[in-house]
């Protein structure tokens, strides 16, 4: 019996295709295989342009017109020119294809839910599929403003806060904390984005504005399960993005003494140590940017 990486990795491969019915004829019981499923629960789940739906799902062209070939001869699907380029097609749910797509997603929930139950650490489980997803989606994480009191934000605020209080020698309380605003981290004062994994928040970072040309980073968090691929730098950038666009011109973040590979990040990408411009508890290093 093997059990170098190669083969593990194989085995794991193997596990899955069964498990989600990847070679079956007729997925879920329904009649059709799991690509014809997987188009239509694409489209089900709001994408409609068939250049994103087969960058999505990653299909060449031709599979990807035999998949909408098929749905549209069932009747489940309605393909059209799109009005504002007629190079590009979009693709709707028919009132079928809307059954449809809602009984996949019932039997999804169902078979998923009767996995989970049977696995004694559900949670442990769970932490296990994140970090794979993650990393297997790597190259389509996303990176999105949003409402900092959208259910995204708060997703992953609530983590951070959890961390902080796990990692900090004294705990942490967020109402002792310099917490800002929602409205000094939403335009036009500010803004607060959110990285994406598949819909999955796994990251955030805000920029709290006052008005003035100066602004200050509060809250980057990047789940653990999506640490090691750069995330944390990919927020930064973006964030800084978003100053500049706001006319900022220089950027004050701090941070604390437990989390080591934040203060070497704020090192690695420019940012100068200075002096505490604030009367927060938590912190131990104040930096600042110029930005150019």
């Amino acid at each position: 019996m093997k059990h170098d990486p190669i083969s593990r990795y194989r085995r794991f491969s193997r596990a899955v295709t069964r498990q989600v019915g990847a070679l079956d004829q007729s997925f879920l019981g329904r009649g059709r295989p799991l690509g014809s499923a997987r188009v239509l629960n694409a489209i089900g789940q709001g994408r409609s342009d068939v250049a994103d739906i087969r960058a999505y799902l990653g299909l060449d062209s031709g599979l990807t017109s035999r998949l909408l070939r098929g749905l549209e001869d069932e009747g489940l699907i309605e393909t059209r020119i799109h009005p504002d380029d007629g190079r590009r097609r979009i693709a709707d749910l028919t009132p079928a294809g809307g059954i449809e797509f809602h009984a996949y997603e019932d039997l999804s929930d169902t078979a998923a839910d009767r996995f989970l139950s049977a696995h004694p650490d559900r949670d442990a489980l769970l932490d296990a599929m994140d970090f794979i997803a993650t990393a297997m989606n790597r190259h389509a994480i996303t990176i999105e403003r949003v409402d900092p009191a959208s259910d995204e934000a708060r997703h992953c605020l609530e983590r951070y806060y959890a961390e902080l209080a796990r990692r900090f020698e004294g705990g942490f309380d967020v109402s002792l904390s310099c917490d800002p605003e929602a409205s000094d981290m939403a335009p036009p004062r500010g803004a607060f984005l959110v990285a994406l994994s598949d819909g999955l928040p796994i990251g955030c970072v805000g920029l709290k504005g006052n008005g003035t040309r100066l602004g200050e980073v509060k809250r980057l968090w990047v789940a653990p399960d999506a640490r090691g691929a750069g995330l944390g730098k990919r927020l930064m950038a973006a964030i800084e993005d978003e100053a500049r666009n706001l006319s900022m011109d220089t950027l004050r973040l701090d941070t604390n003494r437990a989390l080591p590979e934040a203060h070497a990040l704020y090192k690695r990408d420019g940012w100068t140590e200075i002096d505490r411009f604030n009367d927060d508890p938590y912190p131990d290093f104040f930096f600042e940017k110029r930005l150019v």
